[in-house]
């Protein structure tokens, strides 16, 4: 199952005692379905979940005579596998009225009346998820949709969204394949969205990835860091032991100074050491910066040779 289905599997499985929220949750899907109108009245969904909870919601509210076509085969390319159907017009006529809409309607809108209270919201984009709602593995990436038919619809639901104080999101839209889609981008703002429709087991999986991929790509930085540094000091000391061979094959180490002989001796057998490490395996020690001093002079005298 994808992530998009495991939370609507969640929110189809919310319990709700109040009529008044039953039906925002179930205005929200009719709204937003394949076809409302005073005649037709048809959900299409992907969703087994979806598909169960817009029976149940419309057989418990209005109890039409409902039809129900699904294609269970796992092979079909078909993208929606479930169909339902109220079949008589006049169930349609009833409850597209019951929600304040008329056939005289030029334009499908949100009806405000519906959702007199900012407690009905919640419910009410629940069920606008559920039917068209669509979000994005968080393991690839954060990103919820909202696919709508017509455009005066999509931008009562991003009115609606950005009313809500607790929320404190501003949806955006485009243009697609000849329908809108309303989207959230975000983990902060997808997980806001989420909670507040009742998804939390949903944010808690966002939350655990999010902080497993910042983890991650903090290793891997790491990592980067630690491999970027070993090329440093893999170039740095080939290019000293050049140096010293150098200076060995010419005029042999013993014409160095002890203090110089010493170092090269010791880097030679250990062309692992930092700069530090050499320093510090040193008798007297000396500092990084002494290293590199005398470093430099074996360096002069190699190009003097």
């Amino acid at each position: 199952m994808s992530f998009s289905s495991d939370v609507k599997r969640e929110l189809a499985l919310i319990e709700c005692a109040e009529r008044e929220k039953k039906l925002s949750e179930l205005y929200g899907m009719l709204l937003f379905a394949g076809k409302f109108n005073s005649r037709e009245i048809i959900l299409k969904t992907e969703n087994s979940n979806t598909a169960e909870r817009f029976s149940s919601l419309l057989s418990e509210l209005f109890n039409p005579i409902l039809e129900k076509q699904s294609d269970l085969n796992p092979d079909s390319d078909k993208k929606n596998r479930y169909k339902l159907s109220v079949m008589l017009s006049d169930d349609c006529k009833r409850i597209y009225e019951c929600f304040g809409h008329t056939s005289k309607d030029i334009n499908l809108r949100i009806n405000r009346a519906n959702l007199d209270d900012e407690s009905l919201y919640a419910p009410f984009l629940r069920g606008v998820f559920l039917s068209c709602g669509s979000v994005t593995d968080p393991a690839k990436g954060y990103h919820l949709e909202l696919a709508v038919r017509r455009k005066v619809l999509a931008e009562n639901l991003i009115h609606l969204i950005g009313e809500i104080e607790v929320l404190g999101v501003s949806p955006k839209l485009i243009n697609r394949n000849g329908g809108y889609v309303v989207y959230l981008k975000g983990n902060d703002r997808i997980c806001d969205f989420l909670g507040y429709i009742g998804a939390g087991n949903s944010v808690m999986k966002i939350i655990e990835t999010s902080a497993y991929k910042d983890m991650m790509n903090k290793l891997v930085r790491k990592q980067n860091s630690e491999l970027a540094n070993i090329r440093k000091l893999s170039d740095a000391s080939a290019k000293q032991i050049l140096a010293i061979n150098k200076i060995n094959d010419r005029i042999g180490l013993d014409a160095l100074p002890d203090e110089l002989r010493y170092l090269a001796e010791l880097r030679l057998c250990n062309p692992e050491m930092s700069l530090k490490e050499l320093g510090e395996s040193l008798t007297p020690k000396i500092s990084r910066s002494g290293v590199n001093h005398r470093i430099e002079r074996i360096f002069k005298i190699a190009e003097e040779l």
